[in-house]
C-alpha cells in the first residue's frame, strides 16, 4: 500500500480547507514546508514528491532538477511570474492556477482602494485621531458617481471590477487588447484601443492585467503625463507594472491626485520607500486576494488541481501551459 502513496509538498500556511482534502485521500500524503525555508532544504523535500503547491516561492529548472518525480506544479493564486513556465513546459509538467478562487477578493479590494482614495479615508481617520475636526472641509473628498473609470485587463478579476464600478453609476472604459471589442461592448462597457487616450479620459484607473514583458513599466512618466491632475490610480495586479519612481514624482508634484498600491517592485517594500512619505498615497501589503473566504477557496482549488493531474484528468481550465496536455 505504502508504495502506491503519492506525496504532495504543501505550504504550512495553506488554509486548513485544503489540508482537509488531502487527509481524506488514503493514496495521498501531504508533506508540509515553510514558505521561506532555505533553498537547499526545499530542494531536499522535492526529491520524492509528485506535486507541489507554491505561494511566493520561485520555481524553475533547479527546483525541477531536485524533483525528478514531479507530475504537477500549482500556484495558490493566479499570478505566476515567479514560476519559469517554459522550464515546466520543456519537461511536460503542467502549471495550474487557482482560477476564479480569489477574483472576488481582488476585485473588491481594487474598488475599496479606489473609494478610499476618493473619500480620503486614511486622512479622515487621522483627523479624528489627532483631533483636527476643523480641517475636515479643507480638502473635500470626491464622488464616483458619473465619473469615468478605466479597467485595465478584462479577465476573471477585471470583469468583476467593471461590474462593481458600473453598479456605482460610473462610466466604465475597458482596455484589454486580447479581448474582442464586441465582447466588452456586449457586457455594457466601452472598449478602448488606445491606452494613452483612455488614460487621458479616466478619473479613476484600476489595473488588473498580468505582469508580462508588455505590461512591465506600463505606467511610467510618459503615461502619467497623460493622466488628469484630478485622477487616481490603483494597482492590485503585480509590482513592476507601475514604475514606482515615476509614480512618486507624479504624486509629489501633484500631477495626479492620488494612488494606491497593493503590490510593489520589491516585497516587502522597504520602509524607506519614498512613496510611503506622501499624503496622497495608500499602501497595502499584497493582500488584495486575501480574505477568509478566498483563502479557503484557493486552498481547495489548488489541492483539487493537483489531484486532477495525479488522477489523470487535469483541469484544463486552470492549466497555464496547456500545450503539455497534448
Amino acid at each position: 500500500m505504502a508504495a502506491n502513496i503519492k506525496k504532495l509538498l504543501l505550504p504550512t500556511a495553506m488554509a486548513r480547507a485544503g489540508w482537509a482534502l488531502v487527509e481524506r485521500r488514503e493514496d495521498i500524503e501531504g508533506v508540509p514546508y515553510e514558505v521561506r525555508m532555505p533553498v537547499p532544504e526545499f530542494h531536499a523535500l522535492l526529491e520524492d514528491v509528485a506535486g507541489v503547491a507554491l505561494s511566493v516561492t520561485p520555481f524553475g529548472d533547479k527546483e525541477l532538477d531536485a524533483g525528478p518525480r514531479l507530475e504537477a506544479v500549482a500556484r495558490i493564486g493566479v499570478g505566476y511570474d515567479a514560476v519559469d513556465v517554459p522550464a515546466l513546459t520543456r519537461r511536460k509538467i503542467p502549471l495550474l492556477i487557482a482560477g476564479t478562487a480569489n477574483s472576488v477578493a481582488v476585485a473588491e479590494a481594487g474598488v475599496y482602494l479606489l473609494m478610499s482614495l476618493a473619500r480620503r479615508g486614511a486622512a479622515m481617520d487621522r483627523m479624528v485621531h489627532e483631533g483636527r475636526w476643523s480641517e475636515r472641509y479643507a480638502n473635500a473628498p470626491v464622488e464616483l458617481y458619473a465619473r469615468t473609470a478605466l479597467v485595465i485587463g478584462f479577465g476573471k478579476i477585471g470583469t468583476r471590477a467593471a461590474k462593481r464600478l458600473a453598479a456605482m453609476e460610473m462610466n466604465v472604459l475597458v482596455y484589454d487588447p486580447y479581448i474582442y471589442a464586441e465582447t466588452i461592448r456586449g457586457m455594457g462597457y466601452e472598449p478602448v484601443a488606445d491606452l494613452d487616450e483612455a488614460v487621458a479620459r479616466a478619473d479613476f484607473i484600476t489595473i488588473h492585467c498580468p505582469k508580462t514583458r508588455e505590461t512591465t513599466g506600463m505606467f511610467g512618466a510618459a503615461r502619467f503625463a497623460h493622466m488628469k491632475k484630478s485622477a487616481f490610480l490603483v494597482n492590485t495586479a503585480r509590482g513592476g507594472i507601475v514604475d514606482e519612481g515615476a509614480l512618486y514624482e507624479a504624486l509629489k508634484e501633484r500631477r495626479i491626485a492620488g494612488a494606491a498600491l497593493d503590490v510593489f517592485e520589491e516585497e516587502p517594500t522597504p520602509k524607506k520607500n519614498p512613496l510611503l512619505s506622501l499624503d496622497n498615497f495608500i499602501a497595502a501589503p499584497h493582500v488584495a486576494g486575501v480574505t477568509r473566504e478566498s483563502l479557503d477557496r484557493m486552498a481547495v482549488t489548488t489541492v483539487q488541481n493537483l489531484f486532477s493531474v495525479l488522477d489523470g484528468k487535469p483541469n484544463r481550465d486552470n492549466v497555464v501551459n496547456k500545450e503539455v496536455l497534448g
